[in-house]
């Protein structure tokens, strides 16, 4: 991953598109390449079999969520110590990290433009 000044994003928001989404990716975060390409090729699958742009639609929006997140290391790493509390075993501590990572998610959705989940 690339670093960037203290609070800024590693690179700016790209465009809502697979080519732009796929270069993000690549820059800020190489490891989840395969995984990119593995759930593109499914949703284009799936839209594909059932002359659907939802599947894709979905891909495009998990994927630029994503990047959005990740471009900011103060965010990404708030979600992963939310992730690891929410697998504590302690489930009042689950219930708050899923909550805490629901509205992370949530603002995440608004600020590229989609609705909040």
């Amino acid at each position: 991953m690339t670093t960037s000044a203290a609070g800024q994003p590693l690179i700016p928001q790209p465009p809502a598109t697979i080519a732009a989404l796929r270069q993000a990716v690549r820059q800020i975060a190489p490891a989840a390449l395969p995984a990119f390409t593995q759930e593109l090729d499914q949703a284009a699958d799936q839209s594909r079999q059932g002359s659907d742009l939802a599947p894709l639609q979905r891909f495009v929006a998990q994927w630029a969520v994503y990047v959005h997140i990740q471009r900011q290391p103060e965010m990404a790493a708030d979600l992963r110590r939310w992730e690891d509390a929410a697998e504590s075993g302690n489930a009042v501590q689950a219930r708050q990290a899923a909550s805490r990572i629901g509205r992370l998610l949530d603002d995440a959705h608004v600020a590229v433009g989609l609705p909040a989940r």
